[in-house]
C-alpha cells in the first residue's frame, strides 16, 4: 500500500483517458470558436463574496464550498463554477460588449463523491455578456447541441424553461410557499428545510414519495411577465427555425439563484442513473451588477467531462484517441542512430518510439508491436556499415532497405504523410 493515495472525490486521469479529455475540450473550442466565442482562464480561487452570489440558500454556498482563509487573511474558496468567475472579470475590466468568452478547466464541491460525480470536476462551458437579445439565447443553445452532435451523441434531449424576471420569480416563489406549506405533511425533513431556504429547490426533488406534490405545484408560465413571455416565445421560434428539438420542462429551475428568463438543460437518456444531466445553463442579467460591474445581461452553460464522457460510452461514440506510433526505431548498435532517427521522425510530424538501453532485437521487436506502430525502422552493425536501415511493415511484414538519408521521407511517403 502506497503511502499516500488520492483523496475522496478526485482522481488520477491517466493514458489514455488524458488524450480524450484533452481531445474534447479541443473538439469545444473548434466548435465555440467559429462563433467568435475566444478562450479566458478565470482563476481556481476567489474572494469568498465572488461565489455567494450564486445564491444564500443553494447547497453550492451552504454545504459545498471548500472555503478558508489565507495567510494574508482574506476569505477566499475555490472556484465551484466558473461563471460568477467570468462576471468579476467583466466587472473588473470592462471589455468591449457584446463580450464571448469560453472556458474549460476544474472546479471544486464538496458533496457526496459517487459514478460520474467527483470533489473536483472540470467543465467546458461558454458566457455572452451584453446583449438581452433572445436570439442569443438561441445561438448560445445551439453551440451546445452542435458539440453534443460532434462527439456522436443522439439521445441528448434538451430541457428549456423561463423563470421571468426579478418580479415574475418573487411571485412565483411566494405561490410555490403557500402550495408546499399548504402540503407540508407531504415533505420530506430534507425538502422541509430546504422550502424554508428557497421554495424553488423543493422542485428539484428526485424523492419518490414526493413526486406526486411535486408535480401538482404552480407553474412558473402563470406568472410571467408579458415581456418576459414574449422573450421565451422568441426564444422557442429560433430553436425551430434552427431545427433545435425542445420539451418544455416547467419544473426546470436550475441549481444556483442568479438564473432568470431562459433556463435549459440538456439529459442523455442513455444513461441510467438518477443523474442524467450532462450541461445546462441559462440567462443571468443581474450577476454582473451584483459583482459591482454595470447593469449587464448575460447568458451561458457549462458542460461536464465526465458524465457527458459517461454518455459517450453508453452511445458508444468519441472513442480514445489514438495512441498508436507511426514508426518505432530499433537500434542494435548502441542507441545512437535510434536518437537521431527518432528526432528526425518527429520534426517530420510523425510519433515515432524507442527503447532504451543495450535490449536485444527480438524485445524491441515485441515494444515496436505493443506501441502499435505502422514501421519499425532497423538499424543493425550491417545496415549501419552500409548506410541503410531495414523498413519492416508492422503490417503486412514486407521490408526493404532504404539508404538512411531517405528513410524519414520513405516511412511519412508510406503513411501518406509527406510535408508539403
Amino acid at each position: 500500500m502506497p503511502s499516500f493515495q488520492t483523496t475522496p472525490g478526485t482522481r488520477d486521469i491517466l493514458p489514455p483517458d488524458a488524450a480524450r479529455w484533452r481531445a474534447f475540450v479541443e473538439s469545444f473550442d473548434s466548435v465555440v470558436s467559429l462563433a467568435g466565442f475566444q478562450h479566458i482562464v478565470v482563476p481556481m480561487f476567489e474572494d469568498l463574496g465572488v461565489f455567494q452570489r450564486l445564491g444564500d440558500a443553494t447547497d453550492v454556498v451552504t454545504k459545498e464550498m471548500y472555503d478558508f482563509v489565507d495567510k494574508g487573511g482574506r476569505h477566499v474558496a475555490l472556484r465551484p463554477e466558473q461563471t460568477a468567475g467570468v462576471c468579476r472579470s467583466y466587472a473588473q475590466h470592462r471589455p468591449t460588449s457584446p463580450w464571448k468568452v469560453w472556458y474549460g478547466g476544474p472546479n471544486f464541491r464538496y458533496e457526496r463523491a459517487q459514478h460520474g460525480r467527483y470533489r473536483q470536476f472540470d467543465q467546458v462551458g461558454v458566457e455572452a455578456l451584453g446583449s438581452d437579445d433572445p436570439l442569443l439565447d438561441v445561438e448560445v443553445i445551439a453551440l451546445a447541441v452542435e458539440f453534443f452532435h460532434g462527439l456522436g451523441l443522439r439521445n441528448v434531449v434538451l430541457h428549456i424553461n423561463s423563470l421571468g424576471d426579478s418580479g415574475d420569480r418573487s411571485r412565483y416563489v411566494d405561490a410555490l410557499a403557500q402550495y408546499f406549506e399548504s402540503h407540508i405533511e407531504k415533505l420530506s425533513p430534507e425538502s422541509v428545510a430546504t422550502l424554508e431556504r428557497n421554495p424553488l429547490r423543493v422542485l428539484d426533488s428526485k424523492r419518490e414519495n414526493e413526486q406526486a406534490v411535486v408535480s401538482q405545484a404552480p407553474s412558473i408560465s402563470g406568472y410571467l411577465s408579458d415581456e418576459a413571455a414574449s422573450h421565451f416565445a422568441q426564444v422557442k421560434q429560433g430553436l425551430e427555425a434552427l431545427g433545435i428539438s425542445y420539451v418544455v420542462n416547467e419544473r426546470l429551475v436550475r441549481g444556483l439563484d442568479y438564473y432568470c428568463r431562459t433556463t435549459f438543460e440538456f439529459q442523455s437518456t442513455a444513461l441510467e442513473s438518477a443523474q442524467t444531466a450532462v450541461g445546462g445553463g441559462g440567462r443571468y442579467d443581474g450577476l454582473v451588477e451584483d459583482l459591482g460591474g454595470p447593469a449587464t445581461p448575460g447568458i451561458g452553460f457549462a458542460i461536464g467531462l465526465d458524465r457527458t464522457l459517461l454518455a459517450c460510452d453508453a452511445e458508444n461514440v468519441f472513442p480514445h484517441p489514438s495512441t498508436k506510433a507511426d514508426v518505432f526505431v530499433i537500434d542494435t548498435t548502441g542507441g545512437m542512430q535510434a536518437l537521431q532517427l527518432c528526432q528526425q521522425f518527429r520534426n517530420a510530424g510523425l510519433t515515432s518510439e524507442r527503447t532504451y538501453g543495450a535490449r536485444a532485437m527480438k524485445a524491441q521487436m515485441k515494444a515496436a508491436d505493443k506501441a502499435g506502430a505502422s514501421f519499425a525502422v532497423i538499424i543493425g552493425t550491417d545496415e549501419l556499415s552500409q548506410g541503410v536501415a531495414t523498413v519492416k511493415s508492422m503490417v503486412d511484414g514486407n521490408q526493404e532497405e532504404i539508404p538512411l538519408e531517405s528513410v524519414v521521407q520513405h516511412v511519412a511517403a508510406q503513411l501518406g504523410k509527406v510535408n508539403s
